[in-house]
């Protein structure tokens, strides 16, 4: 009866919320692209300038227990700085695309309310970018924060929501649940309009589940392959900045690191001397029974330390290293190490050459985290391409640390976000990096062609084919 009594309860409060949120997008269904890109500038502002972003880093890491505070602070103040810059040039109100040769016209219109669920290993700027993502379309938006960080998405939806009244606009635009639940998630997604999932595999099968159109993500497991043609100093700072970046709470921190056995001994010594602790013998079976308990990733070590992690392990981890490397061999369940780790934890591997290095990225995804994306440090076209080619990943990042570069970053040109999809190799509809184009519905406009289309003779049309069978 208890239980019941809750689900009702839940349904009630999420409804209210949706009518407020519509009652808000209702107000913008006309906003001119000028006011849609003050709103979003001033939301990004609200939490972006120095005092916030410092306020915001160091709430997230007090609550979440999660990361590190130089991890989070560039998130908040220097990621969401770059997604407004990333958008808002875009067109997103009235006609946003043409293609005169098809003589089709694409208008821009808003899908509603959008339901986006945000997760604890990156609660500082995901609320943020998505929200900016949403109205940029001209939707509202609710976010159902992991019960973890609620208070820092409460902190953060508050302030945004600052910034559109003063803005003169409606602050139901962006609403937090602020008691999180699983039964007021549920319900969330059941009566938005769109899904926006970012969290476990749990969460995005749930969403996925929930007879609403979701936009979804896959388990990261990045692999990054090291050629003889790499800087290897160059491969080992970028390694190191991407393995330690927040501590690992990204999905696309590197989890494995696959070597040319050309370069290995002397890209082994550069990782150590980059930060890197090797783990092995006996060590490695202690570090193994701390990551994993009963098969699962044991949620006490992840983003946490190394020296926490090494502490845990009963590992006596000398000054100044950063992160720990496993070598390893094999992949799949016999090989954990070979799996997504979520801590500063690298299993290490040696391949003969760029066809090893495929086949074991491909072995190792197809264990955890197919379609979502891998790195090379090469300056071989040919491996570069090759490995793109070959391996079933939705991104391949080249000479850039894979965490910082994946979602976006000033020194690439992909989309900046915080939501990757991964394809149908991931379970996902999509393997672009997600923005607010997902996030409007568009009407083609269809005139028809100066001169028609002629189809060609059977001649001309199958010759390639014809007396072949």
């Amino acid at each position: 009866m208890e239980d019941n009594e809750e689900l009702i309860a839940a349904k009630e409060e999420v409804a209210v919320m949706m009518a407020r949120a519509r009652a808000a997008q209702e107000q913008i269904a006309d906003y001119t692209q000028e006011q849609v890109n003050e709103l979003i500038t001033a939301m990004v502002w609200s939490v972006g300038r120095e005092d916030r972003s410092e306020e915001i880093a160091r709430l997230a890491i007090d609550e979440t227990q999660l990361g590190n505070y130089e991890g989070k602070y560039l998130k908040i103040h220097r990621k969401t700085r770059a997604t407004l810059m990333d958008i808002i040039g875009d067109k997103s109100v009235g006609v946003i695309e043409e293609i005169p040769e098809r003589n089709i016209v694409k208008i821009a219109k808003p899908v509603g309310v959008i339901g986006a669920l945000s997760p604890s290993t990156n609660p500082e700027a995901t609320p943020v970018i998505k929200a900016i993502s949403a109205v940029k379309g001209r939707n509202a938006i609710i976010v159902a924060p992991h019960p973890r960080a609620k208070l820092t998405n409460k902190k953060i939806c508050d302030y945004m929501r600052e910034a559109i009244v003063a803005m003169g606009g409606p602050a139901d635009l962006v609403q937090s649940i602020d008691v999180p639940s699983l039964d007021k998630t549920n319900e969330l997604m059941r009566q938005c309009d769109r899904i926006l999932a970012t969290g476990g595999a749990a969460m995005v099968s749930a969403a996925y589940s929930s007879g609403t159109p979701a936009l979804g993500v896959g388990v990261g497991n990045a692999v990054i392959t090291v050629d003889d043609s790499a800087d290897l100093d160059e491969a080992a700072d970028k390694i190191r900045i991407s393995k330690t970046l927040d501590l690992a709470a990204s999905c696309s921190s590197d989890n494995s690191v696959l070597v040319f056995e050309s370069v290995y001994d002397e890209f082994l010594a550069k990782l150590k001397h980059a930060g890197g602790y090797v783990i092995e013998g006996g060590n490695k079976e202690k570090l193994q029974r701390v990551l994993w308990h009963d098969g699962h990733l044991n949620p006490s070590i992840v983003a946490q330390h190394a020296v926490s992690i090494a502490a845990q392990a009963g590992i006596d981890l000398p000054e100044g290293k950063q992160f720990l490397i496993v070598p390893e061999t094999g992949t799949g369940p016999d090989y954990p190490f070979s799996g997504e780790k979520l801590t500063v934890t690298m299993a290490l591997y040696k391949v003969r050459n760029i066809d090893e290095a495929i086949e074991l990225t491909n072995s190792i995804q197809a264990y955890q985290g197919q379609g979502h994306s891998c790195g090379i440090y090469s300056y071989n076209e040919h491996n570069i391409m090759k490995l793109a080619m070959a391996t079933r990943t939705s991104r391949v990042m080249v000479n850039q640390p894979q965490a910082a570069s994946n979602s976006g970053n000033v020194w690439n040109g992909m989309r900046q976000t915080f939501s990757l999809g991964c394809g149908s190799w991931g379970g996902n509809g999509i393997n672009h990096n997600i923005t607010w184009r997902d996030l409007i519905n568009e009407t083609w406009v269809s005139k028809p062609l100066a001169v028609n289309k002629v189809i060609p003779s059977d001649d001309e049309l199958f010759s390639s084919v014809m007396g072949r069978f």
